[in-house]
C-alpha cells in the first residue's frame, strides 16, 4: 500500500508543475527512510554514481550537441528548397518536400520543439502562400517534426537502452524499418489528399518547373547531400559495428562543427551556445535517471513492483493482450508527460514483467517509441501543437492545429498495428545484421 501510494503521491504531484527529477529524489528519500531508515542516504549516492558511469550515457551530450550544432548551421532553408523543387512534380510537393526535411533534420537533431519550430517558419508561411489548407500544413509539420524520436539516432533509444539494459546498436536496427514506415505513411496520406482534394494541396506554379535538371543537382550536391552523409555516416558506422554510439556521435559532433563551418554559419557565439544547451539538456536527462533509479528501489523495497506483477499475473492477460494494455496505458500517461518521464519512471514498471510474456525487449522498446508519437499529437497536451503555435502566422488557432493532427495520428495507430501484425519489420533487419 506504501508503494502505490508513493506512486499516486508521485503522478499527483508532477501534475501539479514540481520539477520532475527533484521531486522523484525527494519522495525517494521521504519513502526510502520510512521503508530503510538512514540507508536511503548512501543508496542515493550509490544510484547516482551509478548513474554518472553509465557508458551507455556518453553518446546523449554527444549526439545533442550534434543537433544544436546543425541547428545552428543555416542549412534548414536550403535543403527545404532543394527538396522542394527535386520534388516539384510529385502531387502536394510543397507537403511532401516539408515532410522530407522534418524526417532529415529531425534525424539529424532528434529534438522535437527545435524541428518543428523552425520548419513552424520556414515552411508553414510557404505552404500557406501556396494555398494549402491550414489543418493539414500545420498538422504535417507537428507528426514529422516527432520523428527525430524514433529515427535513429534517437535520444529515446538510448535512453530506454539504458533502462532496458539492451544493446542500442540492436535498437537502432529494430527501429530504422518503422521509422521509415511511419514517414512513408505520412507522406501517402499527404500525396493521397493531393491527389482527391487538390484545392487542399495546390501543384507549385508553372515557373517553379522551369529550372533546369543541372540546377536542381547543384541544389542538391550543396544542401542535402552533405547533411545526409553525416547520417548516414554515423548511423552507418554504428549498425555496423565501425565504431559504438558514443564514438559515432563524436563523429557525428565534429562533423556538425565541419558543416557550420563550411556553410560559414560558425561563430564561437553560436558555438558556446549550442555547448551551454547541451549541458542543460544533458543534465536534466542525468537528473531524471538518479531520480527514477532511486525511485524504482525504493518502490521495489516497499514491494510496489510485486503489486504491479501480482496484478497482472490476477487478470492471466495473453502476450498481446499485455502488450495492448501497456501501450494503452502509456498512450494515456502520454497526454499529462513528456517522453522522457514516460520512458525513464514509467517504462521501468513494464520491463520485469516481459519475460512472463515471452516479449522481447526491443520488440517492446520500439513499440513503445512509436507509442510516442502520439504523446506529442494527441490533444490536449499535444507539445508539438504549442511548439507550432508559438511561430505561426496569425490566423492559425491551436484548433486548426489539433484537427490537423488527428490524420497523422491515425497514420500513427495504423503503423503500431502493422508492426504488432508484421513483427518483421523490427526484426528483420537486427537479425539479418547481427543474428
Amino acid at each position: 500500500m506504501i508503494g502505490i501510494m508513493m506512486l499516486v503521491v508521485f503522478i499527483f504531484t508532477i501534475l501539479l508543475g514540481f520539477p520532475i527529477a527533484f521531486t522523484l529524489v525527494a519522495l525517494s528519500v521521504m519513502f526510502g527512510y520510512y521503508a530503510v531508515g538512514d540507508t536511503i542516504f548512501p543508496l542515493l549516492v550509490q544510484r547516482a554514481y551509478g548513474v554518472m558511469s553509465n557508458d551507455v550515457l556518453i553518446s546523449v551530450p554527444l549526439f545533442l550537441f550534434m543537433g544544436y550544432m546543425i541547428e545552428r548551421s543555416n542549412i534548414l532553408d536550403r535543403l527545404f528548397f532543394s527538396i522542394q523543387i527535386a520534388l516539384r512534380r510529385v502531387p502536394g510537393s510543397l507537403g511532401v518536400a516539408t515532410l522530407a526535411t522534418c524526417a532529415l533534420f529531425a534525424t539529424a537533431t532528434g529534438i522535437v520543439g527545435a524541428v518543428v519550430t523552425l520548419m513552424g517558419v520556414l515552411a508553414l508561411p510557404a505552404m500557406l502562400r501556396a494555398g494549402y489548407d491550414r489543418r493539414l500544413a500545420t498538422g504535417l509539420i507537428a507528426a514529422g517534426g516527432c520523428l527525430g524520436i524514433l529515427i535513429p539516432p534517437s535520444i529515446m533509444l538510448i535512453l530506454y537502452g539504458a533502462m532496458a539494459g539492451v544493446s542500442v546498436v540492436r535498437l537502432y536496427a529494430a527501429a530504422l524499418l518503422p521509422g521509415l514506415l511511419l514517414a512513408g505513411l505520412y507522406i501517402t496520406y499527404v500525396i493521397g489528399r493531393a491527389v482527391f482534394d487538390p484545392k487542399s494541396a495546390p501543384k507549385m506554379q508553372d515557373d517553379e518547373h522551369q529550372i533546369p535538371t543541372w540546377e536542381v543537382l547543384k541544389l542538391l550536391v550543396t544542401s542535402f547531400v552533405p547533411l545526409a552523409a553525416l547520417i548516414l555516416s554515423v548511423l552507418g558506422a554504428i549498425l555496423f559495428g565501425l565504431a559504438t554510439p558514443h564514438e559515432a556521435a563524436g563523429i557525428g559532433s565534429l562533423g556538425s562543427i565541419i558543416l557550420a563551418i563550411a556553410y560559414k554559419a560558425w561563430t564561437w557565439e553560436k558555438f558556446k551556445e549550442a555547448v551551454f544547451l547541451t549541458g542543460r539538456a544533458s543534465a536534466m536527462v542525468c537528473w531524471l535517471f538518479v531520480g527514477s533509479y532511486i525511485f524504482s528501489s525504493v518502490f521495489s523495497l516497499l514491494g510496489g513492483h510485486h503489486v504491479v506483477e501480482g496484478w497482472f499475473n490476477a487478470l492471466s492477460l495473453e502476450g498481446w493482450q499485455f502488450m495492448l494494455l501497456t501501450q494503452v496505458i502509456i498512450f494515456i500517461l502520454g497526454w499529462p508527460l513528456e517522453w522522457t518521464e514516460i520512458i525513464i519512471i514509467f517504462v521501468p514498471i513494464f520491463l520485469p514483467l516481459l519475460s512472463n510474456y515471452g516479449i522481447d525487449p526491443v520488440f517492446f522498446g520500439v513499440l513503445v517509441a512509436l507509442n510516442i508519437q502520439t504523446s506529442f499529437l494527441t490533444p490536449p497536451m499535444a507539445m508539438s501543437a504549442f511548439y507550432l503555435k508559438g511561430v505561426a502566422p496569425k490566423g492559425i488557432e491551436l484548433e486548426d492545429i489539433f484537427r490537423g493532427m488527428i490524420p497523422f495520428l491515425m497514420c500513427v495507430f495504423l503503423s503500431l498495428i502493422l508492426v504488432y501484425a508484421f513483427p518483421g519489420i523490427v526484426t528483420w533487419l537486427p537479425t539479418l545484421l547481427y543474428g
